[in-house]
């Protein structure tokens, strides 16, 4: 199958006297397909992520395994119950104030 069948219209081929430069398609049909001819085309986004990760390669690196830590200690309740006969004295009830007087 050819190019010009794939894109439905005619597409100028790259020759090899132009090795390493850039040449545009022009625009055909209306169409804004652009094909550039590279030599060294280069790895976009993920692609180049994926394939310049670091690697590891030490016997010691590659069994490692993540760090195991200590369960963590329970979380503190969010709320306190308060009775309403609590004692006054009592440091987790605060003292009523009393009502503004205007």
């Amino acid at each position: 199958m050819s190019i010009s069948a794939i894109f439905g219209t005619a597409v100028p081929n790259c020759s090899s006297a132009s090795f390493g430069a850039r040449k545009a398609a022009p625009i055909m049909g209306g169409g804004a397909v652009v094909i550039e001819c590279s030599s060294r085309p280069q790895k976009k986004g993920t692609s180049h992520h994926m394939k310049t990760r670091p690697r590891k390669t030490q016997p010691w690196d590659v069994k490692r395994r993540p760090t195991v830590y200590a369960p963590l200690p329970p979380l503190p309740p969010e709320w306190t119950v308060v009775s309403s006969d609590a004692v006054a004295s009592d440091p987790a009830v605060p003292a009523p104030t009393p009502p503004p007087t205007n």
